[in-house]
């Protein structure tokens, strides 16, 4: 992937010209917010570069297979950050990465002042096991599960 920094993007813009507007979006599309298209032009660039199969990532996931092909392509959209995560963790992404995935779908990034947002933070750093594993230790916490795709908005 040949996404380029915020910082790099700025540098480059110093030196465009009104002119250029049109080539520079061309040329930076993918380090730049197009909405769902950001969003899947990012997963599928770290599922290549992982070498993990987008079949493998939804049945990880426990997401209905034709539900997360639409969601990746940007033909669906959720409003349920649950199914991202569930994505996100399957995919086996970062912390980092997750956040960024989030912002480019458009949903707010795991938060540090939001407890079940700092445990999934830790169990993305610390990647116990499964969906399974992972819903286990958000009730153990007496915290809500991740959702399932079963309210497909």
């Amino acid at each position: 992937m040949n996404e380029k920094s915020t910082r790099e993007l700025v540098e480059i813009l110093g030196k465009t010209h009104l002119s250029e507007f049109e080539s520079y979006c061309n040329e930076n599309k993918e380090s730049m917010n197009l909405s769902e298209e950001a969003f899947s032009i990012y997963m599928k660039g770290l599922l290549a570069e992982k070498r993990i199969k987008q079949q493998t990532v939804f049945l990880k996931a426990d997401i209905p297979e034709r539900y997360g092909y639409k969601l990746l392509s940007g033909e669906k959209h959720t409003k349920q950050r649950d199914i991202i995560l569930r994505i996100c963790y399957a995919a086996e992404l970062s912390l980092e990465e997750t956040q960024r995935a989030l912002k480019k779908y458009g949903m707010p990034e795991l938060y540090a002042k939001n407890p079940r947002d700092v445990l999934l933070m830790i169990i993305f750093n610390e990647r116990p096991g499964s969906i399974i594993d992972v819903n286990e230790l958000l009730i153990k916490n007496k915290m809500a599960p991740l959702r399932t795709s079963g309210v497909q908005e």
